[in-house]
């Protein structure tokens, strides 16, 4: 490639990122010819070339340019010391070919309508509404381990292996297609992930590598709670980005799942939200209604916390940092904290549709 293209290329990031700022104000549009346009065919173009393979291909792409990088980086060091402004043109190369390539196969959907409004339901809450269904979450996951163990101090265990998760996870969105059409979901591709090990030194639960539309979900999380995190990378699939809408989606579908472990589960991260959600606004009433619960529902909070209090280390808060900054930079001006904004849709939801 000569140098005159290469430098088009690079420029072009910049038009590229005034193009996916202007897209940002017309999410109608987004909706309408990207969302339920051209994704779903892209997306399901990937996963018939993936998703039959055991393994994560994308997992394997990422750690194959990471080697080829570094590899790079050793082997050019000298030129890349005499000629530094030639290397930092071909680094915004390749940044700008990632950002098209991103943006064309999944990125777009960080500007889409809200999920909201698929489902009718608002978005906002007030204080006591949260209260409202933190309680009522409370007898929720209390009846459901009660029914599973028999008693109220019995830690819930999970019968089923991960990928008989996946298995039920998909069968749940077929179930679903026909009455919610935006969560339609064919061509199926949830894996384990190949760097599991990594994931829980980075406090990941689980991604969709956007190149290859294949979920990948942390094969060590704890089984009570995988099976909301393989329905929340699933969201990601059917063209949700933003990290409250995939949570509400991963509860929704396993809290309307007929099976109780599934139930249990979808109560125990929902009501797990909400407390926090309320120990931020008054720590004495998060006491007050965490004293409901039961011991046996605590143990399974208390096997994952020690799960991520095992894999804790320095390097946990910078990436982070890192992956804070790039969801401000698409459209969820929250950052991480926009994970806890499920709260707010699990109240619009219980109050059209009560639990």
């Amino acid at each position: 490639m000569n140098n005159k293209l290469k430098n088009y290329i690079a420029l072009s990031l910049i038009l590229q990122i005034i193009l996916v700022m202007w897209l940002a104000g017309h999410s109608d549009w987004i909706e309408t010819y990207y969302s339920n346009g051209i994704y779903p065919y892209i997306s399901r173009f990937f996963r018939m070339l993936f998703g039959w393979l055991p393994f994560s291909i994308g997992d394997l792409i990422y750690a194959t340019l990471l080697i080829l990088g570094l590899t790079y980086l050793v082997r050019h060091r000298k030129q890349i010391k005499l000629k530094p402004l030639f290397f930092l043109r071909d680094v915004v190369l390749v940044l700008s070919v990632f950002y098209f390539t991103f943006n064309l196969v999944w990125g777009l959907n960080y500007y889409r309508k809200p999920l909201a409004e698929n489902f009718a339901i608002k978005d906002s809450v007030q204080t006591a509404e949260v209260l409202k269904l933190s309680k009522q979450l409370v007898k929720k996951v209390n009846l459901l381990q009660e029914e599973i163990t028999g008693d109220t101090i019995t830690m819930v265990q999970v019968p089923y292996t991960r990928n008989e998760i996946f298995e039920k996870t998909i069968e749940e969105y077929r179930k679903t297609s026909s009455q919610t059409t935006f969560l339609e979901y064919k061509n199926a591709s949830l894996k384990k992930s190949v760097f599991s090990l990594l994931s829980c030194y980075l406090g990941i639960g689980g991604y969709l590598n956007p190149f290859t539309n294949e979920a990948q979900v942390n094969a060590k999380t704890p089984v009570f709670r995988f099976p909301v995190v393989a329905a929340h990378e699933v969201g990601h699939q059917v063209g949700y980005a933003k990290e409250n809408e995939t949570n509400f989606i991963g509860y929704y579908m396993t809290m309307k799942s007929e099976d109780i472990y599934f139930q249990y589960s979808a109560s125990a991260y929902g009501l797990s939200h909400c407390l926090s959600a309320v120990k931020r606004y008054d720590e004495a009433v998060f006491n007050e209604i965490f004293d409901g619960v039961n011991q046996g529902v605590r143990e399974n909070y208390r096997e994952l916390y020690e799960f991520n209090q095992k894999y804790e280390n320095p390097f946990e808060p910078i990436f982070k940092s890192i992956f804070n900054t790039f969801l401000k930079a698409n459209q969820q001006k929250d950052g991480i904290e926009s994970y806890s904004k499920i709260v707010e849709l699990m109240v619009g939801f219980h109050e059209k549709y009560p639990l």
